[in-house]
């Protein structure tokens, strides 16, 4: 098997490398510490038979990470690993299709037996989230398809976007011309159905997430 780790603390993808030597002997096992990384993973059509994501990543911004994947890898089993274990942030994530949410807080032998009943097909979530997921919100599949339909340049200044980086300071991050910014906007509005920086930042308010202490 060859199985990603996507999170940017090493000793944490330490003890996922532990319970993943546990679950699948001699597997392979590929790191990412940034979206950034899994782009360049992305591009090389890296394949994977098991992705662990910790949701707050460099790059990622919310569950744009997961969306991401989630395209990518569309037929792959995705576990989202979060210190970020309230309800309504598991239950999103299962929404915008994670098939398990595992948090930080297990032990090692908990993160162990998850994984085995993931990957014959169970969706796992602690104890206290099995219950039926709430209905989605309105629009929320519609700006799901519009996300997915962004490029990955277009994607990064998105995230960027909703960090509130201003175009210059995109363009620099980015080593471009600000009317190569610009002309990105212009494509990220006209995909995700708005007409300015406030419309797309309340357009993509479901993708926020508040940052756990411990992440």
């Amino acid at each position: 098997m060859k199985i990603l780790i996507a999170d940017d603390h090493p000793l944490f993808r330490a003890a996922l490398r532990q319970a993943v030597d546990v679950s699948f002997e001699h597997a392979d096992i590929v790191e990412a510490d940034s979206l950034a990384a899994l782009e360049r993973l992305g591009e090389d059509q890296v394949p994977f038979d098991l992705i662990l994501l910790d949701l707050h990543m460099p790059g990622t911004h919310g569950f744009s990470g997961l969306i991401y994947l989630r395209e990518l890898y569309s037929k792959v089993p995705l576990v989202v690993i979060s210190a970020n274990e309230a309800l309504d942030v598991i239950q999103r994530s299962i929404q915008f299709g994670a098939d398990g949410f595992i948090p930080k807080s297990a032990s090692v032998d908990d993160m162990t037996r998850a994984l085995s009943r993931i990957m014959e097909g169970e969706r796992w979530v602690p104890d206290y989230a099995r219950r039926p997921l709430p209905p989605e919100p309105g629009g929320f599949s519609g700006m799901r398809e519009r996300i997915t339909s962004l490029t990955p340049q277009q994607f990064r200044v998105m995230g960027m976007l909703m960090e509130g980086m201003q175009n210059k300071v995109i363009a620099y991050e980015l080593d471009v011309s600000e009317a190569t910014v610009k002309a990105h906007m212009t494509a990220i509005f006209r995909k995700l159905g708005v007409r300015n920086r406030t419309q797309a930042v309340l357009a993509l308010k479901d993708l926020a997430i508040e940052p756990p202490g411990l992440e």
